[in-house]
């Protein structure tokens, strides 16, 4: 091919430096504006000191640490580095402009980002000369790095969680540690031992972390945003384990940003929504784009009546009336994710319901073939998860036997009539037959939205939430059903089951593939097993016909399934990294990945056998969920 990848212009930067500070949690509360199309409000960040940097005190004794899942060791045993940054000595209060303090970013990724595009550059920052000598003041800070871009960030501050009433009981083993009695070092043992509360005090934890994203604020952080990232730093604070763990961000998207779109849906209403951005959530709210940056969130969404927020949330938000003409919509999640898995609309949409005695009928129809697993499923069960510690359903008796999650249908108003005649009626039958393939479902419940017209796919998995093209509503159940098996495949492989590494996003696409015809398959109680082998044979040749269509037409760089080959999963001593050709135009059209994993999968079934390879799949399921993998 004539064209030439662009390193510089073509890869995504990961620029959080998650080895030395981890978020734990977000709390968002934000208010959206479509007058202005602009989200704004504030997010809290609760951080643990990263597993990099162990903090040896003046005296040589080591301070407690968190300990982190042994899949998120990477490169432990490298030497530690603190990024430095040279600053201005303005604070965030003195001006208000996106940038509020001078700076450059890092040396080793300023080359790498500096051909990116960002039409606003910063009216604070000054010429190098003018800048912060951190060599002429001594000691140099440590600067903490979270991806942020297309955001306007107006003030960040420290987060005072020792004001918070009740809080008194996390500081008690504190005194028997011999914490030290500076307020800094308590408020952060307050956050050590909120963000590693054990999972069965999870309400508990939610609760304080509300209150704690609500306490006073206790003094500005000095901060500057480059083109990738958003850099914030403590005048004084030398190292990871002394930086605030909790600080909260004021700030406000821009209309051009790239994480949401807003638009209007297809009865003309106006609409925002995440629509799977190649910059994932960077430009929504200032987050650790990494997915080893696994955390849960909360989130407060006000907006005018008329509007519903949706959201990946565990809970059915009920609106809340504020005052006349806005309503607040609140969710949560306990089960840690990769921020970018974050998901939000907001639009007039309305709930597809039907006569509950249809309903009813649908889930016992096919309760038939969702048969419980075998008892070598539940010995598998009865073992201890491998993941991080949360409240997981894997290990809820009830959520085992679950064929059918609870499940709710938006639309725009004119498209409800068509998502009652499919939609409705497939969500359970695709439900069920995914339980019977691959055991407990890894999500409490799922909404389903009829997306607007511009949307660039057929669908997109997010934690408890599926956005679905208006494309599929034509093609009758078919087209429909064997989308949504798809996206509800994501659950498990996606979601539950995440790449460590971006770049190996086969993982997800080329199972979620293999897997929608497995699921169709048994969602389709009518047709005969010749008839559902003739279908899938089908569906093999017009993929393979696509593949070899693709592989004649793309670059041969774009066709590989690895493209970081053997540094895959690899990251810098800070923690960045780059999604290799993760900003490519042409990719965001590509189904290699989906196809080269969906034949790879078919080959390794044909091979042993579909029904050993699937038992294999539980199997693999049962070990693996709630951890991030490599191809190996």
């Amino acid at each position: 091919m004539e064209t030439q990848l662009d390193p510089m212009k073509d890869d995504l930067p990961l620029m959080a430096n998650t080895s030395y500070m981890l978020v734990k949690h977000y709390v968002l509360d934000l208010d959206v504006d479509f007058k202005g199309k602009v989200i704004e409000g504030s997010v809290v960040l609760f951080f643990e000191t990263g597993s990099q940097y162990m903090k040896t005190s003046s005296a040589g004794k080591e301070c407690c640490q968190s300990q982190f899942d042994e899949t998120c060791k990477i490169g432990a045993s490298e030497p530690c580095h603190i990024s430095m940054i040279n600053m201005s000595t303005c604070s965030s209060k003195t001006e208000h402009n996106d940038f509020a303090v001078s700076g450059k970013e890092e040396e080793a990724t300023s080359d790498e980002s500096s051909n990116h595009s960002n039409n606003e550059q910063a009216s604070g920052i000054s010429s190098s000369k003018d800048c912060y000598d951190i060599e002429n003041h001594g000691n140099k800070d440590f600067l903490l790095v979270l991806d942020c871009c297309d955001l306007s960030v107006l003030k960040i501050e420290e987060v005072d969680v020792a004001a918070v009433s009740g809080i008194e009981k996390f500081t008690r083993s504190a005194k028997l540690t011999g914490v030290s009695k500076k307020l800094e070092n308590l408020r952060n043992w307050i956050v050590h031992e909120l963000v590693t509360l054990p999972a069965d005090r999870w309400k508990e934890q939610l609760y304080y972390f509300t209150h704690c994203s609500q306490a006073p604020g206790c003094g500005e952080l000095l901060f500057s945003t480059g083109t990738w990232s958003l850099e914030i730093r403590k005048s004084g604070i030398q190292t990871p384990a002394d930086f605030p763990h909790a600080i909260r961000i004021w700030y406000k998207t821009k209309p051009e940003g790239r994480s949401v779109t807003w638009t209007t849906d297809q009865s003309g209403r106006p609409c925002v929504y995440t629509m799977g951005s190649p910059i994932n959530n960077r430009a929504l709210f200032p987050c650790q784009e990494p997915p080893i940056a696994l955390s849960t969130w909360q989130a407060s969404v006000r907006a005018a009546a008329g509007f519903v927020v949706l959201m990946s949330g565990e809970n059915s938000a009920e609106p809340v009336q504020l005052r006349e003409g806005i309503l607040s919509w609140y969710y949560y999640v306990s089960m840690p994710m990769p921020a970018s898995t974050f998901t939000i609309a907001v639009g007039c949409w309305q709930e597809v319901k039907q006569q509950s005695f249809k309903q009813t009928a649908a889930i016992e129809t096919n309760t038939e073939f969702s048969l419980p697993l075998s008892r070598s499923d539940f010995r598998w069960h009865e073992e201890v998860c491998g993941h991080m510690e949360y409240p997981c359903r894997f290990q809820n008796p009830a959520a085992r036997l679950q064929a059918v999650i609870p499940y709710r249908v938006f639309a725009p108003w004119c498209l409800m009539e068509s998502c009652e005649e499919y939609l409705l009626q497939l969500i359970p039958q695709c439900l069920s037959a995914a339980y019977a393939t691959l055991g407990t479902h890894p999500f409490s419940r799922l909404d389903v939205l009829i997306v607007p017209s511009n949307f660039s796919s057929l669908g997109m998995a997010s934690p408890h939430i599926i956005f679905l093209s208006q494309s599929v509503l034509p093609g009758g159940s078919h087209l429909c059903g064997t989308r949504l098996c798809h996206e509800i495949a994501h659950a498990w492989f996606g979601l539950a089951i995440g790449a460590r590494d971006w770049t190996e996003e086969w993982i997800s696409e080329g199972f979620a593939t293999f897997l929608e015809d497995i699921f169709w398959a048994r969602a389709q109680q009518q047709l005969s097993h010749d008839e559902i082998k003739g279908q899938q044979e089908l569906k093999a040749l017009l993929r393979w016909r696509r593949l070899r269509d693709e592989v004649q037409n793309s670059e041969e760089e774009l066709q590989v399934l690895r493209p970081k080959k053997e540094s895959t999963g690899e990251l810098s001593e800070s923690g960045a990294s780059v999604v290799k050709y993760g900003l490519k135009a042409e990719k965001i059209f590509m189904q290699v990945h989906y196809l080269k994993g969906y034949f790879l999968l078919r080959s390794l079934a044909r091979t042993i056998g579909e029904v050993s390879y699937l038992a294999s799949l539980r199997k693999f399921v049962i070990k693996f969920h709630g951890q991030l993998i490599l191809s190996q």
